[in-house]
């Protein structure tokens, strides 16, 4: 089992530092932040977006890996995304993973755009969204003409240290996606129950993640990959609680979820107020437990 932490890009820089190197003193093995404009209960209160916070977090931090879940159509066609995605890349040395998701109607689409997409047209703008990053990071010249998005002799140098292209981890909770995750990913990426708005206990979670990963592994049988070259990778907190309300809690919740196929678990970094109210000390005693290498 991997671990991950995710950390809401609500701080000032100066202490926004301080929890992505902690994060890799602890050991976690890789650390996220979320991809918005605005973002639920934040709309009103600082919020950073993903772009410049994961390039400071490359030179704050060394050895773990950093990462966005996710990005989506809401913001960037994606030649901008992978102009901004392999320069990350290189400051990170090869350290950056691309969470990729269809995304949602809500205040990111909603400030921009005069006619909202349907649900049609969102997963068929994402199919083509992802087809379309991994050609721009795996070739050097690009030219593509797709129903939604359009690339005409785009020049991708430098390519990704990481070849052939950075990895991508796609969020996917329907078929259509979960065959993108299947043939594009090396993380396939749930948070539990989809459309749900309220954290259900961890354990209340385990048969809709049993059956996501059935769904996910017959994907991959339909576009003939191995489901064991792909990560299962369960972001906690949105709608899966309780993982930490102690460390007995989280190590509990991790051998549950690996029992039911999850091979990585990422938790958010705790709050004072919600969403995502915990004490940090739970951190370091789940610190102090992690078997992992120093930094030299």
């Amino acid at each position: 089992m991997r671990f991950g932490i995710m950390i809401v890009p609500e701080d000032r820089w100066q202490t926004a530092r301080h929890k992505w190197r902690r994060a890799e003193q602890m050991g976690f093995d890789h650390a996220w932040t979320y991809d918005h404009l605005n973002w639920r209960a934040f709309r009103a209160k600082e919020w950073f977006t993903a772009v410049p916070t994961l390039t400071a977090a490359a030179m704050e931090t060394q050895r773990i890996e950093i990462g966005v879940l996710v990005a989506s159509p809401n913001l960037r066609h994606p030649v901008h995304l992978v102009k901004d995605i392999t320069a990350i890349d290189d400051i990170s040395n090869g350290r950056l993973v691309l969470g990729l998701g269809a995304g949602a109607e809500g205040f990111d689409s909603q400030m921009t755009r005069r006619r909202q997409w349907t649900k049609r047209e969102r997963t068929a703008r994402f199919e083509e969204y992802v087809q379309l990053t991994d050609l721009l990071l795996t070739q050097p010249v690009t030219s593509f003409d797709g129903e939604y998005y359009l690339a005409d002799e785009v020049h991708s140098q430098p390519l990704c240290r990481r070849q052939p292209r950075v990895p991508f981890a796609v969020a996917a909770s329907g078929p259509r996606g979960m065959r993108l995750a299947a043939r594009y990913g090396s993380f396939w990426v749930t948070t539990g129950e989809p459309n749900r708005f309220a954290a259900a206990p961890y354990d209340e979670a385990l048969p809709v993640l049993r059956r996501q990963v059935e769904a996910f592994e017959q994907a991959c049988a339909e576009v003939g990959r191995d489901p064991a070259g792909v990560s299962r990778l369960l972001v906690t907190g949105p709608t899966v609680s309780g993982v930490l309300a102690s460390k007995e809690a989280f190590f509990d919740a991790a051998g549950r979820f690996a029992e039911v196929g999850i091979t990585d678990v990422v938790v958010q970094w705790p709050r004072p107020d919600e969403p995502f109210p915990g004490r940090e000390e739970v951190l370091d005693e789940i610190a102090a437990e992690l078997d992992r290498p120093a930094l030299t």
